[in-house]
């Protein structure tokens, strides 16, 4: 899918990436990563995250205490 495809808020990889490095559509120009806003192409393949796989990115994120 490309990057014009994903609705604002959705979370993305870069095709071919690992899901390490985690990005938020946030409007049709712009991606973000950490708080960074980043601009990106809207033809740039991209790949949606399910749910679960947006889950264990958000847990992974998280301080073990």
């Amino acid at each position: 899918m490309t990057f014009y495809q994903l609705r604002t808020g959705e979370f993305f990889c870069f095709s071919g990436m690992t899901k390490a490095k985690v990005y938020r559509k946030v409007n049709a120009s712009y991606c973000s990563q950490n708080g960074f806003l980043q601009r990106i192409r809207s033809h740039t393949r991209i790949k949606r995250l399910t749910s679960s796989e947006v889950q264990v990115y958000l847990e992974s994120r998280i301080p073990q205490q």
